[in-house]
């Protein structure tokens, strides 16, 4: 349901939401508390700059707590941890499309009117989510007298509801204005006829061509040699190819927080009370609420029927007794008691079957599956498994399951095949074929048909590490981070103490998780805010494992560095030169293709291609090699091209025929060909260009 429907069906959660929006200082708040203590009120205020304009962090606060009041709205519930990092990023987001697209919208005069927002709320072109939020959920239907109805309301609501409607009305006029700008750019964006008649040539022109091509693998490696002054100067030459963000790398170890056997006995014993405790309880939803972690999120108290109880109780419906309590069951960390709190006959009935199914269709005649079926019915007769026969010769899905059905309720087969089942009043083999649209089927029935149902009251409960566990943990990491002052001696230690030593690279500064370990937001502070290279973490208690940490390296954001680069430039230079190598050689030879791909030796080959397009930038059995084509189509039939070097190997080309597109009268379809290609990357690409020119610094990391 859209933000709309929310305000006018239940508006008690925005209230705290929506006032904290309106509050820029939040003592104690979980949004901009930081590792070093209170951030606020502190000498720098300052978490980025937008075009110029400094962001502070009062109104970046303001705008998550925007978002905030709107998540509350929409999801009915405060969001998580997890679910405020992206509330973070949209705010930060919402602030650049503000400040840098603000000044783009400023300077080309765009504005909504409030005859325009008036359209969008009540008028002829109303919102698409008001129309979801008014719309009758009878008849699908859009009310307008009821939206009217609220409008006229809103006066006398509270406070906190305005505000929200406020908010909603303010998005709407940001979205029009977005939407203004990016149809101006859309609507000059032009494509000329002699563009359309190129895209046309492009794609109908066909060469003929046969070519050679020989990969740089076949020139070893140890046949070229290349410098660090090789490397850095087409580093130097390609900067724009490798600029960066900033980031850090880290060595860690872990320190696991997991119950020890003693937790885990004694988790089984206060089980063990509780189950006695839920059998004696009088109000089994109450008790499972109450005695339910709230970590696990189950229903406390829910109906099932057969087909649904949960896999722990299916194979025990039929024996299913009210006041019983079965469990503890075990999923990972959870355990789970159920508590029958009531038996009673539901409206419709439910079976379990399984079934071999021997199909009608083309590969055989109707008495030929028949004979067939009848067959394995009298194996079964005389005795032979079911389940085995079925993985043998069932053509039907379940045929792995051994033909077994789970159980299914009336109305979920088709006619002749649910006769069968629900017509038996007790478990067993069906000793006739039950003919249907798919084949015959042999049938046994494992569960006999029941209309029984049930009430259960659900406990879950998660197996925690004890103090004392959590505390062993973190005696083991300070005892390991008090013995080193440095990357030799941690991995030392590292290696004395038989600890896995985990490297995290790239690791950016606004990020939330480092690989191999969750909730790591603390690890990444300190690597960018207070970690010098070779320095040693504090302890860092996660939510699963203590952490101590080695700062290995930092990148600052501009060009990278050789050594952060080295293989990939080494590679490329080295093709470079094998290149180079292979053109030396085959400038030495002459002939046909064929004939120099002879005298060249086994890694020269001759391919040909007849449908070769300009369009294209790729060569069966070279790859990519925009080079290559771009000189086929630009060469006189008969034509053979000196060495090319392409991104994987040398090729020469040789254009056997060039077969020009015929002429056309009307070229509109490569024009609008191009101008829906050109319309839908512009929203994109003038994002970026906006973001790009309004030089965005973020510095929100040192903050949290």
């Amino acid at each position: 349901m859209s933000l709309i429907g929310k305000i006018r069906e239940k508006t008690a959660l925005i209230v705290g939401a929506v006032a904290i929006g309106l509050t820029l200082f939040v003592v104690g708040g979980d949004l901009l508390s930081g590792s070093g203590g209170q951030i606020l009120g502190g000498p720098d205020t300052t978490v980025g700059e937008i075009a110029g304009q400094e962001v502070s962090q009062d109104e970046y606060l303001q705008a998550i707590n925007e978002q905030k009041a709107n998540f509350a709205l929409r999801a009915q519930r405060q969001p998580s941890e997890q679910e405020m990092t992206s509330i973070r990023q949209q705010a930060w987001s919402k602030l650049i499309a503000e400040k840098a697209f603000g000044e783009q919208f400023e300077k080309l005069g765009i504005t909504v009117t409030e005859r325009e927002l008036i359209d969008m709320v009540q008028g002829n072109n109303i919102d698409p989510g008001i129309r979801q939020s008014f719309t009758d959920p009878n008849t699908g239907e859009f009310d307008r007298n009821q939206l009217l109805n609220y409008l006229q309301a809103l006066p006398q609501l509270q406070p906190d509801q305005q505000i929200s409607w406020q908010l909603y009305e303010q998005n709407l006029r940001d979205a029009r204005e977005r939407l203004k700008y990016d149809n101006l750019l859309i609507a000059g964006n032009y494509v000329t006829q002699e563009e359309a008649k190129r895209q046309y040539q492009a794609e109908n022109k066909v060469a003929e061509v046969e070519y050679l091509y020989i990969p740089y693998y076949a020139v070893s490696d140890s046949v070229v040699d290349v410098t660090d002054v090789e490397l850095q100067s087409y580093l130097d030459e390609h900067r724009e190819e490798y600029e960066v963000e900033e980031s850090r790398a880290i060595q860690f170890v872990r320190f696991p927080i997991v119950p020890s056997a003693i937790d885990t006995e004694d988790f089984a014993a206060e089980l063990e009370e509780l189950k006695l405790d839920f059998a004696e309880a009088t109000n089994d939803s109450t008790f499972a609420v109450i005695q339910s972690d709230p970590v696990t999120g189950g229903a406390p108290y829910q109906s099932f029927n057969p087909s649904n109880l949960p896999a722990t109780l299916a194979n025990s419906a039929s024996i299913l007794a009210e006041g019983s309590v079965y469990g503890p069951f075990t999923q990972g960390e959870v355990y789970t008691l159920y508590k029958v709190d009531e038996v009673y006959e539901d409206s419709i009935s439910y079976a379990r079957a399984s079934h071999i199914l021997i199909k009608t269709d083309d590969s055989r005649t109707e008495a030929e599956a028949r004979s067939e079926a009848q067959g394995l019915l009298n194996q079964l007769r005389n005795g032979a498994d079911f389940a085995e026969l079925a993985r043998e010769s069932s053509e039907d899905g379940s045929s792995a399951q051994g033909g077994d059905l789970g159980w299914f309720s009336e109305g979920r087969m088709v006619a002749p095949f649910e006769d069968a089942v629900f017509g038996q009043s007790e478990t067993g083999l069906i000793r006739r074929l039950i003919k249907t649209e798919y084949g015959y089927h042999i049938i046994t029935v494992t569960e006999a048909p029941t209309n029984q149902a049930y009430k259960i009251a659900v406990v879950e409960r998660e197996l925690y590490p004890s103090d004392q566990t959590r505390n062993e943990a973190f005696v083991a990491a300070d005892l390991f981070a008090s013995g080193i002052d440095g990357p030799d001696t941690f991995s030392s230690q590292a290696e004395q103490d038989s600890l896995d030593v985990r490297v995290a690279e790239d690791i950016e500064k606004n990020a939330q998780t480092i690989t191999g370990l969750t909730g790591a937001r603390e690890v990444v502070q300190w690597a960018f805010k207070d970690a010098s290279l070779g320095d040693i973490s504090k302890v860092f208690e996660l939510e699963d494992a203590y952490v101590v940490a080695v700062l290995t390296g930092k990148t600052e954001e501009g060009s990278a560095k050789l050594a952060n680069v080295r293989p990939e430039i080494e590679a490329k230079v080295k093709a470079k030169k094998k290149g180079e190598v292979i053109v030396e050689k085959l400038n030495g030879l002459s002939g046909s293709l064929q004939e120099i791909a002879d005298a060249y030796g086994a890694d020269a080959n001759v391919y040909s291609s007849s449908d070769l397009k300009f369009s294209t930038n790729t060569l069966p059995n070279v790859g990519f090699a925009p080079e290559a084509i771009g000189k086929a189509f630009a060469m006189e039939t008969g034509q053979v091209s000196e060495p090319i070097t392409t991104e994987n190997g040398v090729a020469i080309i040789k254009l056997e025929a060039l077969t020009d597109a015929p002429e056309i009268a009307d070229y509109a379809t490569y024009k609008d060909q191009l101008q829906q290609q050109r319309g839908s990357r512009v929203a994109f690409n003038i994002a970026e260009a906006v973001e790009d020119a309004a030089d965005i610094e973020d510095e929100r990391y040192k903050f949290y």
